[in-house]
């Protein structure tokens, strides 16, 4: 799991000699910049699933709201249709050129 490294962190004592991967991360930023970074670390890639959830998480809530069995089932099948929605609105349609 890559995280992205606060804006004030400086490398460890020992990362000229044994550098960890947080170093390693931080000194790939001071060469190429923190948008190339996030690029090659694969950062971007990480971030995307978590925007969905947490949009998910805004529309669905945290927990089941109903008490009955009948009711539960219906809103998590409401709950599963969602995101499947939300990801089909901007989902572009593909066609392959050869």
């Amino acid at each position: 799991m890559v995280v992205l490294p606060r804006s004030t962190a400086v490398p460890s004592d020992t990362a000229q000699s044994n550098a960890t991967p947080r170093d390693r991360h931080l000194q790939a930023i001071a060469e190429d910049g923190r948008m190339a970074w996030q690029t090659t670390s694969g950062f971007n890639v990480r971030a995307l699933p978590e925007a969905f959830f947490s949009r998910y998480k805004h529309v669905i809530g945290d927990g089941l709201r109903f008490h009955t069995d009948d009711r539960q089932q219906t809103e998590i099948a409401v709950a599963v249709l969602v995101p499947n929605r939300m990801l089909g609105l901007w989902r572009p349609d593909s066609v392959r050129v050869v």
